[in-house]
């Protein structure tokens, strides 16, 4: 897993798709360009929402992982 420094965690656990994309994207609306956020969530689609999501806004998907149900990712704002 990258080990970045975190400007901002974005908690969507317990939220369903497309809440997670919503808040991640409010989050980085939020973090200067190139800062990353971090974003927890449970939604199992969310591995692949999430690389969508990175490829369609031009961030960077530096990291995406599960442990126990939570997915985490790192998002580096590009844009």
């Amino acid at each position: 897993m990258e080990t970045e420094s975190v400007a901002l965690v974005v908690d969507a656990k317990g939220l369903a798709c497309p809440m997670p994309i919503f808040k991640a994207k409010k989050g980085l609306q939020t973090v200067e360009i190139g800062q990353v956020i971090e974003v927890l969530c449970t939604d199992p689609g969310s591995m692949a929402d999430f690389k969508a999501f990175a490829n369609s806004t031009g961030n960077e998907l530096l990291a995406a992982e599960e442990n126990q149900k939570i997915y985490r990712f790192l998002i580096r704002r590009k844009k």
